[in-house]
């Protein structure tokens, strides 16, 4: 077995000291059913389908509200996280499901387990993709469905880490920008749209759409994101992939 990335001890201590603060921060904002800095309701994006019946893994669940809503919609939900601490308040919320406590990069579960996979700024941002998404690729079965959300590489490149929010100007580059550190040896992914689709592809699993999704009408966030910038640019991508027979 290959010995754990460097990042992965130091993002569990981050989670670990973090989740009550970030719970108390966004809990009333985060509806569960829902995607990202904007709140998009699943049934209006409809990316994942009916649920009802699948084996469905969330990876890097958090406190798991999406997973206990589509587990309220007959899915047999699995939540994955590395943060015993945000285990905990998935517990609390009511997740009666396997909450399973791993890393993403080395999933202790069989091949071919799930029918869907999906995460939400989760593992697929605080886990190395090129370690996670052949996690997937093994986890899922045959014609299994991917869907995952991360930022955007334009709120990564527009980013005034002295304001703390995106402003109007490339204050970054594109290329180069995959490892970000986020302090005390934690670190976050962030991929070009052309490496996302590479490594998709090498993993067996086909893009079948990205979602950049604007903030509607009258949004509002606690997650720092200027409106009026996201209306303009990306702030999120939510890809969907598909396993390959």
């Amino acid at each position: 077995m290959a010995s754990p990335p460097e990042h992965v001890e130091a993002n569990r201590a981050a989670w670990n000291a973090r989740a009550d603060e970030y719970q108390r921060k966004h809990g009333q904002f985060l509806r569960g059913d829902a995607w990202g800095t904007w709140q998009i309701r699943e049934a209006e994006l409809g990316l994942l389908g009916d649920v009802a019946g699948k084996d469905v893994l969330e990876l890097g669940c958090g406190a798991a509200r999406f997973s206990i809503v589509l587990a309220a919609r007959g899915a047999y939900c699995v939540g994955l996280d590395y943060s015993e601490r945000q285990i905990e308040h998935a517990r609390s919320l009511g997740a009666d499901f396997p909450l399973i406590h791993a890393a993403a990069e080395d999933v202790p579960l069989p091949d071919a387990s799930f029918d869907v996979i999906f995460s939400d700024h989760g593992a697929l941002s605080w886990g190395d993709p090129s370690r996670v998404v052949p996690e997937v690729g093994r986890l899922l079965r045959p014609r299994g469905l991917l869907v995952f959300n991360v930022t955007s590489p334009f709120a990564r490149m527009c980013l005034d880490e002295e304001a703390g929010h995106q402003i109007d100007e490339l204050l970054r580059p594109y290329f180069g920008l995959r490892r970000i550190d986020e302090g005390d040896g934690a670190a976050t992914y962030n991929l070009g749209y052309g490496e996302w689709i590479r490594l998709l592809l090498a993993n067996g699993l086909a893009v079948e759409g990205l979602v950049e999704p604007q903030p509607p009408e009258g949004a509002t966030t606690t997650y720092g994101i200027p409106v009026e910038w996201a209306k303009r640019w990306p702030a999120e991508c939510i890809w969907v992939a598909r396993k390959q027979a």
